[in-house]
């Protein structure tokens, strides 16, 4: 593996900068094609006709972003390498119609999206981040970084069973943050993001907009060997591989038999299907463009996709000290130890022997050490956009990861060694 293709505890300082720069999955993308332009990348737009030039390009859709680098020579026919991730996190999301309050309390009205751990957002100092939709029919970005939210939990003295019985919490009554006191006025979080955003109330027609936490991430543990922070599932991901991604582009064109492709999807939390997600043909369209577009028709395009291999990379479990019961028994994935290689038989994730000898030659190129995950018989296996993608694009797909605990917490925690260890692998996979 090429020394430029090197990561080191400095790529996990810089997932720390990623993860605070990206409250929502609309600054992710904007901040991955931040990066991807440095590394000579340029967006080309879908309602444009493309040209079949070398070089680095992205696509931007919503909270989604598909990036690809052509090498000088290659064929119409050539095939893909792709690292597959997704953007979104669970957490909360503001109603269409977002101002409430009770007993002079002013308050914001919250839908829950995907399978949060609706503790972990108690008691939170929380921001307010997404994008604004204008009347002229533009997006702008908002990010308002600072204590604004918060979900108080009810004090033990009015819940004396919250410690024995366990904290129970309705979805509907319990999770709406307060922001204010005083009486309720309609229009009031508008109003207030206008004049954050410098822009008129009235030209605001659309909002998607979530609270986050502002508390930043940091390393933790005796020797810092422990990284804490939000949204790692799975921004951890969508960091390195836009970080492995632009490595490889730096490569001369003829160290490259594939043409390495990044796509992070939106709404994986909730089942990937939207125009965004991994269930959607943004993927699939993009690929197809690219050999349409380099001169090939059906037949190239078939060529190209029947070698074409997808590593879908999302966290995964690492054994819990205080619940490894709940872990299989010959199975321990632990953090520090290297991306993990997700497995289940039943095909919640996509791995299978073909895919598990990709994954290693990847790792042993990288010189980075793997794991393997596989659940517990007895208890339900989660899955990722890997079988997604698998069936919908009949692309060879892996699953793979980083062992983190807390996962869907508001703050998650992993090693601090593993992500520079995961874009090493990511990188050697994609420069073949």
């Amino acid at each position: 593996m090429s020394s430029s293709l090197r990561f080191d505890r400095g790529h996990t300082d810089d997932l720390m900068a990623f993860l605070m720069a990206s409250p929502s999955p609309y600054h992710a993308v904007a901040t991955a094609a931040a990066r991807l332009e440095k590394a000579g990348f340029r967006q080309v737009e879908e309602t444009a006709a493309w040209d079949g030039t070398a070089g680095g390009k992205y696509v931007l859709r919503g909270g989604a972003i598909v990036a690809w680098y052509v090498p000088e020579g290659a064929g119409a026919h050539t095939p893909f390498r792709i690292v597959g991730a997704h953007t979104d996190s669970p957490n909360l999301r503001v109603k269409p119609l977002p101002d409430t309050g009770a007993y002079g309390w002013r308050q914001i009205a919250v839908e829950i999206y995907g399978g949060t751990l609706l503790n972990t957002w108690l008691d939170r100092d929380l921001g307010l981040a997404g994008r604004i939709s204008l009347r002229d029919g533009s997006d702008r970005l908002i990010s308002i970084d600072r204590p604004l939210l918060r979900v108080p939990q009810l004090a033990v003295h009015l819940d004396r069973s919250a410690n024995t019985d366990g904290l129970k919490l309705d979805r509907q009554k319990h999770m709406q943050p307060i922001w204010g006191l005083g009486d309720v006025e309609e229009g009031d979080l508008i109003r207030f993001v206008a004049e954050e955003a410098g822009v008129d109330a009235a030209d605001i027609t659309g909002w998607d907009l979530m609270p986050h936490p502002v508390e930043p991430p940091a390393y933790l543990g005796r020797d810092r060997e422990l990284l804490a922070g939000p949204r790692m599932d799975n921004l951890l991901s969508v960091h390195a591989a836009t970080a492995a991604l632009a490595a490889v582009a730096g490569q001369p064109d003829a160290e490259l038999p594939y043409i390495p492709v990044m796509a992070a999807f939106d709404h994986e939390e909730n089942g990937s299907q939207s125009d965004t997600g991994a269930d959607g043909p943004l993927l699939g369209t993009v690929l197809e463009r690219s050999v349409f577009a380099r001169g090939g028709g059906y037949e190239d395009r078939a060529r190209a996709f029947a070698g074409t291999v997808c590593l879908s990379s999302d966290t995964g479990h690492a054994i819990h000290p205080n619940y490894a019961e709940r872990h299989d028994p010959t199975h321990h994935p632990v953090v520090n130890g290297g991306p993990i290689l997700k497995v289940n038989v039943n095909m919640r994730y996509a791995t299978d022997g073909g895919g598990r000898s990709v994954f290693a030659a990847a790792c042993e190129k990288a010189g980075v050490p793997w794991q393997t995950f596989v659940s517990n018989n007895a208890m339900p296996c989660g899955t990722t956009i890997g079988p997604i993608t698998a069936a919908r694009h009949g692309i060879k797909t892996v699953d793979i990861g980083v062992a983190i605990l807390s996962m869907h917490s508001a703050r998650e925690l992993c090693g601090a060694d593993d992500p520079y260890l995961l874009a090493n692998a990511l990188a050697a996979f994609l420069a073949g």
